[in-house]
């Protein structure tokens, strides 16, 4: 769950001039097992079921693209589950799930894969080699776990800074944090391609992401001076900002549900992810969230922060 600066991570921008995200993993998992098969084949269970004998007959770009990266051929049965809805939410499930196919197939091959590896692949697969015209921020999110503060260098690189905040101030943040599901799903690469497209050689927008950048840093500064009532002008001016990169980010239902919160209590918010759909997210008095969830009647979806990154739960070599 991104808070500020997205859109900072496509290459079209950080490239030029550095981007930056202030974002936190979530306890909303995606499960990835990997078992041995029992005649040689390949098996990937996910919304549908493939059986096929070859790698390169697996139709599933990211399970093909992360088993040839790592030269493992067959021989396995890989099955997923989330505790969401996996396509079209904004919260980042393919990178999600890409980091974790990484992780687990690594560790049924023998390897131990770090943090920083698990985002680099992770990148490498989506972008690079699957094409896929997103960013980089999902991928190091979910590798690394906790609330932090992503830099995208010019180079490529990435640094993952941590946001160490007193216990009490990360608790009354993520109280007073509220989410709800719009029920539309979306593809992220249409609008993330045009955003992408229109950002390279447009100066008006490149001013209005590193405004985006800008405010990163001051959200980590208010957050780490316990200014949390900042907060919410922060987002909102952020989401005011990101409206503005690509005509499909918003509409008018969208607009809408935005205007009813605010008018309810809410102080800031955003929609998460690309944008066009999936999940709202509020920053309210915790005294006002009850008020939100009845002027704008989506379903609400509980959530905390996650502390930790990718994991293995279970192992048996």
């Amino acid at each position: 769950m991104s808070f500020v600066g997205g859109g900072s991570d496509l290459p079209n921008f950080y490239r030029l001039h550095g981007g930056a995200v202030l974002s936190t993993a979530i306890d909303k998992y995606i499960y990835v097992s990997v078992n041995r098969h029992f005649n040689g084949g390949i098996r990937v269970a996910y919304s549908r079921t493939e059986e096929v004998e070859q790698l390169n007959e697996v139709e599933h770009p990211l399970v093909r693209t992360t088993m040839e990266l790592l030269g493992l051929q067959g021989g396995v049965e890989i099955t997923t589950t989330a505790d969401i809805p996996s396509r079209g939410t904004g919260l980042g499930s393919s990178s999600t799930f890409t980091v974790g196919l990484i992780q687990v197939l690594s560790a049924y091959l023998g390897r131990h894969v770090s943090a920083a590896e698990l985002g680099r692949m992770s990148c490498e697969i989506e972008i690079d080699r699957c094409g896929e015209p997103i960013g980089k921020q999902d991928q190091y999110a979910a590798a690394y776990g906790g609330l932090n503060l992503i830099e995208f260098n010019p180079d490529d690189s990435v640094n993952v800074m941590p946001l160490i905040l007193p216990k009490q101030s990360l608790k009354a943040l993520e109280e007073r944090i509220l989410v709800f599901y719009t029920g539309i799903t979306r593809s992220a690469s249409g609008i993330l391609a045009e955003q992408s497209a229109t950002v390279a050689d447009d100066a008006t927008k490149q001013a209005m992401l590193k405004r985006m950048v800008a405010l990163t840093y001051q959200l980590r500064d208010e957050l780490h001076q316990g200014r949390l009532d900042s907060v919410g002008g922060i987002l909102d001016e952020n989401w005011s900002l990101k409206k503005g990169l690509a005509a499909g980010i918003s509409n008018g239902a969208i607009d809408d549900w935005y205007i009813a919160a605010k008018s309810a209590g809410a102080l800031g918010g955003k929609l998460l992810g690309a944008g066009a759909g999936g999940f709202l997210m509020f920053y309210a008095p915790v005294e006002r969230h009850e008020a939100i969830a009845r002027e704008i009647k989506l379903h609400r979806v509980p959530l905390s922060f996650e502390p930790l990154g990718s994991r293995i739960l279970f192992y048996n070599p």
